[in-house]
C-alpha cells in the first residue's frame, strides 16, 4: 500500500495556522488518498519547533499524530543514515531528513523532492511520493 512519508516542516505548517505554509499544507493534506507516514525523528523535531510556537500546538501533534504511521528505525538503518548525512552535510542533511530517506530506500517508498525552503539555514526537504 503506497504511503506519503512527511517531514517536520509540513507537519509544522499544518498545526500552526501562522505558517506561511498553512494554508497550503492543509489543502494538500486534503486532497491525498494515500496515508500518512514518518519515523520518530520528524516528530521530535516537529515537537521542538511546535514548542516554540505553544503547548496546544504540540498536543494538536499529539492529537495528529492518531493518523500517522509511524515507520520503525532499526539499527540496520543507522550506517545509512550516516552515510547521507555525511554526503549531504554542505546542505546540511538533518537526521530527520536521513532517516526518511532510509526508511524510503528500505520500503521502497519513491521518493521526490519539492523545492524546499530555507529554515535556520539548513534546506528544509518535504517528500511526497512520485506520481
Amino acid at each position: 500500500m503506497p504511503v506519503v512519508l512527511v517531514d517536520a516542516g509540513p507537519l509544522v505548517a499544518l498545526l500552526d495556522r501562522s505558517d506561511a505554509d498553512h494554508r497550503r499544507c492543509r489543502a494538500t493534506l486534503s486532497a491525498l488518498r494515500d496515508p500518512l507516514a514518518t519515523v520518530w525523528p520528524v516528530i521530535t523535531e516537529a515537537m521542538y519547533v511546535l514548542g516554540r510556537v505553544s503547548w496546544h500546538a504540540q498536543d494538536a501533534l499529539w492529537e495528529f499524530l492518531a493518523h500517522v504511521t509511524l515507520l520503525p528505525l532499526g539499527e540496520d538503518d543507522f550506517g545509512r543514515m550516516r552515510a547521507l548525512m555525511e554526503k549531504y552535510r554542505s546542505v546540511p542533511m538533518d537526521l530527520a531528513d536521513a532517516a526518511l530517506v532510509a526508511v524510503a530506500e528500505r520500503e521502497r517508498i519513491p521518493l521526490r523532492r519539492p523545492q524546499g525552503r530555507r529554515r535556520s539555514g539548513s534546506a528544509r526537504v518535504r517528500f511526497w511520493p512520485r506520481k
